[in-house]
């Protein structure tokens, strides 16, 4: 960018650029014209050689005499050519040492004017708001104090432009200005014209036919800008992101069995207005290729190829995905570490089949080079202690190297979130047979104070305030304390999670909790307490199982005359204390990672509660959910099934703070409270809750036909359950019989700004007459 370098009339005198063409392409005559001599033929003249008896400096401030003197390169009496005035006059005004440069002839003396370059007294940006002035401060090499460079300034022009840039405002215009001051003295100002973000106004492909233009869309990291986005969530072109985007796409398509997918070109065009850019990628899909036939080979001695064959669990007829391919893999080689094989590796050799569209793969055995992991060196880690690092590693010191491992314990690192940057290399050690593993890292802020609000139709506004820490004291730990209150509940919780207890995979666990509630649609108040130390591992690849004790005390209050004596009976009792020990088996097979499509989780939860208290009572529960995406992953389906009974010990009848309770994450139409047993014969005929539930969910997500930009995407859902059973009905006539409710219904999803919102429109298919219904559901919730 071209320097303006008047301030009003003011202008330097600057000869550099266009004295420098005189001399160079006309030397000869400039010199002729300042010795006053006159010569026709030029041949004659390049001949003549001239002296100087004194050479005189003039207008240095900063500058010595001797430093002009040596780039001039010029002795006194010494003769000298046209050629070498104009070589010392040239190396002068390269010297970026000055402003202007003259070199005039006064009789046998030779005279060297020079103008020195100001004294910088301010730097300053003017026209910023989206930047700060602390942000550039460090970043511009033109200081005060120091003596203004033109060069200077232009890289300081550059690093101002760059930094909107990176922002998304590529139409950010910078001027350069000074302001003279006295005794050589200027202020240099850069002026800045942010401009407008350059928004993405179109993101189109070429050559899909499997997916289509919106489903990709999803996948990219860069999102398009649409007339509701550019209101309040507007997204800026970045073109680094371009190539990440190339890769995603890639692996988006590998793990659908898109083998042969490339990106051939992605082309942006900036708008007429410069405020929006087009982007389009060209694509080439390939054909879709499954997993043929599985075979398992051992090209190491004493290693049978038999005892791998189940290990690695792949099918054939699947989908190919180097996903899977990469878990089989995984496996095999813990296995042969496990039987004491070191240093054996698995290659797959793949076969392909093109009219069946399918991929033979092979799954060798070899023996790998006899390399030991020397150290793992970690830099960077600031606040992180070194072996919240090192856990991610299940190799240490003296391991057998193994490529695969160092890069899935990367990912660990990365998957962490504790740093904004993370690199993990292998280089060789002090020997050839041995490496030394670099992680460098970067970190992140780890914590948050949040400040929320919640509203929904079942419990009205609420106001949420939580602080998290997710690697305190750079222990890798986790830390919240959040407390939230409503028109009807209130709650303080505090969690506390180490998740390398004894530096192994062993999260311990505390959970402490306070709740009052005080339902509209309940004649009675709860209060209840809990302290929850706990204890989890994986006893498999997808299971993990949890251990718990806990104690806890509950009571009810201000039950109203006209309730159930159900609800009488037990405010009578006061508050309740006791203990518990509880279980949490889970196993999960529910991709994570780049657009999870597939997978179930299943659930148990069992817990003895009641130890020491006359309320002792089992409880268990139980849920199975599976996921898919379906329609070239446009609609994603989620069915869901669970149940759960309660038993009181001894003849102890259960508390209704124990009971179940079906309300609308559970069983949409009904409000909280709404279903389950109930007094007929009181007049305020309260919900009791259950000791037995069961509910089944069906739910499709899909879009609705609007761009994407908008975050707006429609469902459907069909919900049925049911909440029965009581201990003793003290008398009272109760319904508690197993009546099915169920309802369908259709929902709105939006993502905006300010938080997620949901829109739920109920209809209610079958329910007692006694039930409360919620047709309509509306739940947003923000931080800031």
């Amino acid at each position: 960018m071209a320097f303006d370098k008047r301030l009003g009339s003011n202008r330097f005198k600057t000869t550099g650029r266009g004295a420098k063409g005189l001399l160079t392409s006309g030397g000869l005559a400039f010199f002729l014209a300042i010795t006053g001599v006159t010569v026709t033929v030029p041949h004659v003249a390049v001949a003549q050689s001239y002296a100087f008896q004194r050479i005189e400096i003039e207008g240095t401030q900063r500058i010595e005499a001797a430093t002009i003197l040596s780039y001039l390169g010029i002795a006194q009496g010494e003769a000298v050519s046209a050629a070498q005035l104009n070589d010392g006059y040239q190396r002068l005004v390269g010297s970026g040492l000055f402003e202007d440069v003259q070199i005039l002839p006064r009789g046998n003396t030779l005279v060297v004017k020079v103008r020195e370059y100001p004294t910088i007294n301010v730097v300053s940006v003017e026209g910023n708001r989206k930047v700060k002035d602390d942000v550039f401060a460090p970043l511009l090499k033109s200081q005060p104090r120091q003596v203004y460079s033109p060069a200077n300034a232009e890289l300081d022009v550059q690093t101002i432009t760059e930094l909107y840039q990176a922002q998304g405002r590529l139409a950010a215009q910078v001027t350069p200005k000074i302001i003279r001051r006295s005794n050589n003295r200027v202020d240099l100002v850069f002026e800045v014209v942010e401009g407008r973000n350059v928004e993405v106004e179109r993101l189109s492909f070429v050559g899909n036919r499997q997916f289509s233009d919106s489903r990709l869309r999803r996948v990219l990291e860069t999102k398009q800008a649409g007339i509701l986005r550019a209101l309040i969530r507007a997204d800026t072109y970045a073109p680094e992101r371009i190539e990440f985007d190339k890769q995603v796409l890639r692996d988006f398509y590998l793990s659908r069995g898109y083998v042969d997918f490339k990106t051939t070109g992605v082309t942006s065009e900036f708008s007429r207005e410069r405020d929006a850019f087009f982007i389009t990628f060209s694509v080439q899909e390939g054909q879709q290729f499954r997993f043929g036939n599985i075979t398992t080979s051992s090209e190491v001695n004493n290693i049978n190829a038999a005892d791998y064959q189940a290990v690695h669990k792949l099918r054939s007829g699947v989908v190919y995905s180097p996903a899977l391919m990469d878990n089989a893999i995984a496996r095999m080689e813990r296995l042969a570490i496990r039987n004491g094989q070191d240093f054996v590796r698995v290659e797959p050799r793949v076969t392909r089949n093109e009219r069946a569209r399918t991929l033979d793969i092979d799954l060798v055995l070899v023996r790998g080079p006899r390399i030991i992991v020397e150290r793992i060196d970690i830099e960077g880690n600031a606040t992180t202690l070194d072996r919240v690092v090192r856990n991610q590693f299940r190799v240490v010191e003296g391991d057998p190297f193994n490529p695969r491992e160092i890069r899935e314990a990367a990912e660990r690192v990365r998957a962490l979130g504790y740093f904004s940057n993370s690199n993990v290399e292998a280089r060789e050690g002090s020997a050839p047979d041995q490496v030394v593993i670099d992680v460098d890292v970067e970190e992140a802020p780890t914590g948050s104070l949040s400040f929320g609000g919640v509203y929904s139709l079942e419990n009205g506004f609420g106001l949420n305030i939580a602080f998290t820490e997710r690697n305190f004291l750079g222990r890798g730990q986790y830390l919240s304390a959040s407390y939230s209150s409503g028109e009807d509940t209130s709650s303080f919780s505090f969690k506390f999670a180490e998740p390398n207890f004894l530096d192994r995979d062993l999260e311990l666990g505390f959970e402490a909790y306070y709740q009052e509630t005080a339902f509209a649609s309940s004649f009675y108040n709860t209060r209840s307490l809990a302290i929850r130390p706990s204890i989890s591992f994986p006893i498999s690849e997808y299971s993990r199982l949890g251990l718990r004790v806990y104690g806890d005390g509950a009571e009810i209050t201000d039950v109203d005359n006209d309730s159930s004596q159900v609800l009488k009976n037990e405010g009578a009792r006061g508050r309740q204390v006791g203990a518990g020990v509880g279980l949490t088996w889970s196993y999960d097979t529910r991709r994570t990672g780049l657009d999870p499509n597939r997978g179930y989780l299943l659930q148990f939860d069992g817990d003895l509660g009641g130890l020491g208290a006359d309320y002792q009572y089992a409880r268990a529960s139980a849920l199975a959910q599976a996921q898919t995406k379906i329609w070239n992953d446009q609609v994603t389906l989620t069915a869901t099934i669970e149940g759960g009974i309660l038993h009181g010990l001894d003849g102890n009848p259960s508390r209704v703070t124990d009971r179940f309770r079906l309300g609308p994450s559970k069983l949409r139409g009904f409000a909280t409270n709404g279903i389950g047993p109930r007094d007929l014969t009181a007049i305020n005929q309260d919900t009791l809750g259950g000791n037995k539930f069961a509910a089944a969910r069906l739910e499709a997500q899909f879009p609705v036909g609007l761009p994407e930009e908008y975050g707006i995407t429609g469902g459907l859902f069909l919900d049925a359950g049911t909440l029965w059973g009581l201990d003793d009905t003290l008398g009272g006539t109760i319904d508690d019989s197993a009546h099915l409710r169920s309802s369908i219904g259709a929902s709105i999803f939006w993502d905006t700004p300010i938080g997620p919102l949901r829109f739920n429109f109920s209809h209610v298919l079958a329910k007692e007459d006694y039930d409360e219904e919620n047709s309509f559901e509306l739940t947003i919730s923000a931080e800031f």
